[in-house]
């Protein structure tokens, strides 16, 4: 066995992020001890460098990837050596080796396979033939010397078989050779076109992926949403792909690295086993793990483009706490009306009709009268769903007609509404509610405090990103989770009103421990104090270290409990407080006070500046809710379906979604339209993400409409756009500025000789 040497990933994280390494030590010691990213980031500013949650993650997921490595290395090196064939050269490769595929590559001569049609040929006892048309020797004769392998009880009949057979060997060799595997796939990775073609007798059934039944792009710049959609075409069987190359001259490097002896008459045996290892073996391997490749970085991609518009979704302004009524529309059966008090509290529900008769209509007006009327709302929430434009309008009349002031009507999103609904923890609230009902209520909370009620869903529920179930979901669930995790401890939570799927989320706190946390609650009346915490069932000190400085108690004793201060930072404020003459009440929130605090003479070798500074912060405007503040979208009252809009019209939407090919906005007729990226503004935009988010306000202009696909294109340029519009699927034939240029398919076809579809071998 190898010796095991203690591996130390700190340098080379250090050198890769150009990070100091004493800092990228104390991360991963850090998070080795058990200590979360947000507690990290928030107090352990000295300790990090100031690190955020972003440098924070990268470190730990560089750290998690280089760990799996050199595990896989050892078993590596362990199988090598136990086949007696491990030399110093390649232990020095192999222990050099940064990523997987480089090791995995030096590993794949020595690793066990299947049989082969070399193995095969090295079982009739051809391998020294083989390494003599790897030696080329100039004094020899390659027919002669292969006389002497011919044996027909071997099953090699004559000196064509025992060469064939030889020059299996040989393509073999070269097709596991880690710098030949190397070179290709940097060439397949920079030159490769990714083509796909239509499958025969699928044009119809595959009609909406005709824009790639005749497509190509450059491997190394295709954006990551068009290679998830070829893959999905691909995947429903309507096309088949490949990476086509220009072959001729990755064959002739090829053989330039084999030393070719053209005076040898082993050179034409060498060449011709290094064209068929070319074809038969390497390039299909090697096209593969580009694929694979290709596939790890679209969903990258994919899954930072969620998280970006999940994150802003969740960190949308929060109406607050105020008394709401939520109405889940809907036109057959009904509009649900719930309300709810100033903490998210059930009070009563009610049902009114718009559209089934004058009659209805009216005892509807009525009915929600009485109900507005008896629970005075600070506003009325209604979904965004089917009908929302009708409901809309009826109530907004309703409050009209009835003299009622004061109340705020506003659109709220339903994404993921209906997953929540029919939920098993909706199904322990309100399991006596149906479940339209359940959906009004979670409508109202989202405008109270969308972060809150958003936390009750599974995040690929929400529907913000782009090819969200072609991603690999254990690399999107895990990003999501981190986004969530982040957003719940940046906010911050109020142990007393919070569920228990926001308290699962805090940093130390998991779903069991947040159970233990409410039952707790529900028995002392309401937490007084931090302290009373370690009562917790399941919580211990590590977990209390972890959680406590991002939950916070309004009203308590001690008034640092309502802020992001550390209850191990307590006596330190006490202190100062003392320092000052003044009483810690006192002190909390008088910016006066604080801003005469002198926090140089507090700096330890525990405590530094960072942390200091956000003490500071924290006492002027203890627990400040990061967040906007909250704005509603103005929607025009005279558009309400696609019908109502005409092009160059003036409309003020919301960011829904953001992709890599630009943003939608609902306008508020029950279907978003897109503003592609080229159109979002005067400026060349590279990216849609540096320029909008989700929640934000956009004014758009008209530019197109498809009635019979509901397709809306929409600019959010000054004044009238000169170019058309791209088509909303961004299709590639429209590219231009927008950066990813399509290759003369005429011209590579004829040059490229290596085309996936004609070169696999046949099975």
């Amino acid at each position: 066995m190898t010796e095991t040497i203690e591996f130390n990933p700190v340098p080379l994280i250090a050198n890769e992020l150009n990070t100091p390494a004493t800092d990228v030590n104390a991360v991963v010691k850090l998070l080795s001890e058990g200590n979360t990213v947000p507690f990290i980031a928030r107090y352990r500013k000295e300790m990090t460098g100031s690190m955020d949650e972003v440098q924070i993650r990268l470190i730990e997921e560089r750290n998690a990837y280089l760990q799996d490595l050199e595990k896989r290395r050892r078993a590596v090196l362990d199988s090598i050596e136990e086949q007696g064939k491990l030399t110093n050269a390649l232990r020095g490769k192999i222990l050099a080796c940064t990523t997987k595929s480089a090791l995995e590559d030096l590993y794949l001569p020595y690793k066990p396979k299947r049989r082969t049609r070399a193995t095969i040929a090295k079982e009739k006892g051809l391998e020294p033939l083989a390494l003599r048309i790897l030696e080329q020797p100039l004094n020899r004769d390659a027919t002669s010397e292969a006389q002497a392998f011919v044996d027909a009880e071997k099953g090699v009949e004559d000196v064509d078989a025992a060469l064939a057979g030889a020059r299996d060997i040989v393509a073999e060799i070269i097709s596991e050779n880690a710098d030949v595997r190397t070179l290709i796939r940097e060439k397949f990775a920079s030159d490769g076109l990714l083509i796909s073609q239509v499958v025969k007798n699928k044009k119809d059934a595959g009609a909406k992926f005709k824009d790639y039944f005749d497509f190509d792009e450059n491997v190394a710049r295709i954006p990551s949403h068009r290679f998830l959609a070829v893959r999905r075409g691909e995947r429903e069987g309507f096309l088949k792909t490949g990476i086509q190359v220009n072959t001729e001259p990755l064959v002739e490097r090829i053989k330039n690295r084999m030393n070719m002896q053209d005076q040898s008459s082993f050179a034409n045996h060498l060449a011709q086993a290094v064209e068929d290892g070319y074809r038969r073996l390497l390039a299909p391997s090697v096209e593969s793990d580009v694929r694979i490749d290709l596939k790890m970085r679209a969903d990258k991609e994919a899954v930072e483009v969620f998280a970006g518009n999940l994150r802003a979704l969740l960190l949308a302004p929060p109406l607050g706490s105020k008394p709401i009524i939520g109405i889940d529309p809907g036109l057959r059966t009904g509009c649900k009306c719930a309300a709810v008090d100033a903490t998210g509290e059930f009070l009563g529900n009610m049902t009114f009709n718009i559209i089934h008769s004058e009659r209805a209509a009216e005892s509807g007006k009525k009915e929600l009268t009485s109900f507005i009327q008896k629970h005075a709302p600070s506003a009325i929430a209604v979904g965004n769903g089917t009908g929302g434009r009708e409901a809309e309008k009826f109530v907004k009349q309703t409050i009209k007609d009835a003299g009622i002031t004061g109340v705020i009507l506003i659109s709220v999103s339903e994404a993921g509404a209906s997953v929540y609904s029919a939920s098993e923890l909706a199904g322990k609230e309100f399991p006596n509610l149906d479940l339209t009902v359940r959906g009004a209520i979670s409508i109202a909370r989202r405008l109270q405090d969308p972060l809150a009620e958003l936390v009750k869903i599974e995040p690929k529920a929400i529907g913000v990103g782009q090819y969200q179930h072609d991603v690999h979901q254990p690399l999107l669930s895990k990003k999501l989770e981190e986004v969530v995790e982040s957003c719940v401890n940046g906010v911050g939570v109020e142990l007393n009103t919070a569920s228990s799927p926001l308290l699962s989320h805090v940093a130390g706190i998991g779903p069991k421990t947040a159970d233990n946390i409410i039952e707790l609650r529900s028995e002392l009346g309401g937490f007084k104090n931090r302290k009373q915490l370690h009562k917790v069932k399941g919580l211990g000190p590590k977990a209390f270290e972890q959680a406590a400085g991002f939950l916070r108690i309004h009203g308590g004793g001690n008034p640092l409990d309502a802020s992001a201060v550390h209850p191990e930072r307590y006596n330190l404020v006490s202190k100062i407080a003392e320092d000052i003459g003044v009483d810690l009440k006192l002190l909390v929130g008088n910016n006066e006070l604080v801003r005469a605090i002198d926090i140089t003479k507090y700096v330890s070798a525990e405590v530094g500046k960072p942390t200091l500074r956000d003490i500071a912060d924290e006492l002027r405007k203890p627990g400040r809710d990061p967040r906007d503040k909250f704005e509603p979208p103005a929607f025009r009252d005279d558009v309400n379906t696609i019908a109502n809009l005409e092009v160059g019209m003036q409309l003020e939407g919301v960011v829904t979604n953001v992709t890599n090919f630009g943003a939608f906005v609902d306008v508020g007729i029950h279907r978003d339209g897109l503003v592609h990226i080229s159109q979002l503004s005067d400026n060349f935009v590279k990216d849609p993400k540096d320029v909008v988010k989700v929640g934000d306000k956009l004014k758009v202009r008209v530019l197109e409409i498809d009635m019979d696909r509901e397709r809306i294109s929409f600019t959010a340029k000054s004044g009238n756009p000169e170019q058309r519009p791209r088509p909303s699927n961004d299709t590639p034939k429209d590219r231009g500025k927008s950066g990813d240029r399509r290759h003369k398919q005429s011209s590579n076809k004829q040059r490229f000789s290596y085309n996936p579809f004609t070169n696999l071998p046949k099975k």
